[in-house]
């Protein structure tokens, strides 16, 4: 893959069993991309409404978890490893939160230039479940054209 790439991620936040309650969050955005160690990272800006600055987002893929770190104007580690539950303070502008995130299912497909990852996980803020989530990314070379979302 190239280091110029195109990057779409969507997530779906399940609050109640019912699907139309679902909260859908979507971003596509240009980064670069680089492999280190048989490990795939993605680098990219967020800006945030309302406030001066940005976020650098630093997504690291391996064969079976997913890491997103944030530093700027939010700042968190987020770790994605199956059956495993992960805890982490998310520092917003509005304060601080202890989320914890249990990853159910965690599938990442890899072609020459294209790598889509998918996310089952629970989330919980301050030991509360709070959502189901569902998290698409689709990171794809600039140069590969024929962009569609995940």
């Amino acid at each position: 893959m190239k280091k110029d790439v195109l990057l779409s991620i969507s997530g779906l936040q399940f609050v109640s069993k019912d699907e139309e309650d679902a909260e859908q969050v979507e971003v596509i955005t240009a980064g670069d991309y680089y492999k280190k160690n048989g490990k795939h990272y993605v680098l990219y800006d967020e800006v945030v409404e309302g406030f001066t600055g940005n976020t650098r987002n630093i997504i690291k893929l391996t064969e079976d978890s997913l890491d997103i770190t944030k530093k700027g104007v939010s700042n968190v580690h987020m770790v994605f490893e199956k059956n495993k539950k992960n805890v982490s303070y998310y520092n917003t502008p509005f304060g601080s939160l202890l989320i914890g995130i249990d990853a159910k299912n965690i599938d990442i497909a890899e072609t020459e230039d294209n790598i889509d990852v998918k996310v089952k996980y629970n989330l919980e803020v301050n030991y509360e479940h709070l959502a189901d989530c569902f998290i698409t990314m689709s990171i794809k070379s600039k140069e590969a054209g024929n962009f569609t979302l995940a």
